[in-house]
């Protein structure tokens, strides 16, 4: 591989993390911004835009305590990045810096949720809007903000026969968890290199 390779595929990967975050941002401030919780707008029978906020993991599973979550995140994104120049230097292909880099910057972009957000943010009830606040004035802590999530997508929707027991009449959906660009970036990355990159991945 050229001695330059390494250094523009350091460059893509910053780049593109770069374009990950602020285009995440930009999203979850907008719908913040201009949303109340639980509000929901139907672009399409399988997509909706529906603002929701979640204390911890992606599609809004909550599994540990709010700042020990947070704390793993970062070292997360720490050992990721590592990773990652480690990769660049062992000659790989761009590719796989390409998925290492989306993984980074979607879960950077939701660590900026968790350490920002409650310190810049009201948290009015509905039909109120969030607006940004001084630094410390928000509705939380530091460390302790929620993340903005607002893609739906039911996929397939339908009701049980009544005559099934036990989920008789239910209504049940494909794909319930409603999801941000963050959280696709670090699904999307992680699948690639499943995919496509398993030979460089660790045994």
């Amino acid at each position: 591989m050229p001695q330059t390779a390494p250094r523009r595929q350091a460059l893509l990967a910053a780049l593109l993390s770069v374009a990950i975050v602020v285009a995440d941002q930009i999203i979850k401030i907008a719908v913040k911004t201009s949303m109340h919780r639980g509000q929901d707008i139907r672009v399409a029978d399988w997509f909706h835009i529906h603002f929701t906020e979640n204390p911890g993991m992606a599609f809004g599973m909550e599994l540990m305590d709010k700042l020990l979550l947070t704390s793993f995140r970062m070292a997360a994104v720490v050992a990721i990045v590592w990773w990652l120049v480690r990769s660049v230097r062992r000659g790989v292909p761009t590719g796989f810096v390409v998925c290492l880099a989306m993984i980074v910057a979607g879960a950077v972009g939701n660590i900026i949720d968790c350490v920002a957000y409650g310190m810049v943010f009201t948290n009015p009830p509905a039909p109120q809007v969030a607006q940004f606040v001084p630094w410390g004035e928000g509705y939380g802590e530091l460390l302790r903000g929620r993340v903005v999530d607002m893609f739906y997508l039911p996929l397939c929707e339908w009701t049980w026969p009544a005559w099934l027991p036990m989920v008789g009449g239910e209504q049940c959906i494909f794909f319930s968890p409603i999801f941000n660009f963050a959280d696709a970036s670090i699904s999307c990355g992680i699948v690639a290199l499943v995919l496509f990159y398993r030979r460089y991945l660790p045994a």
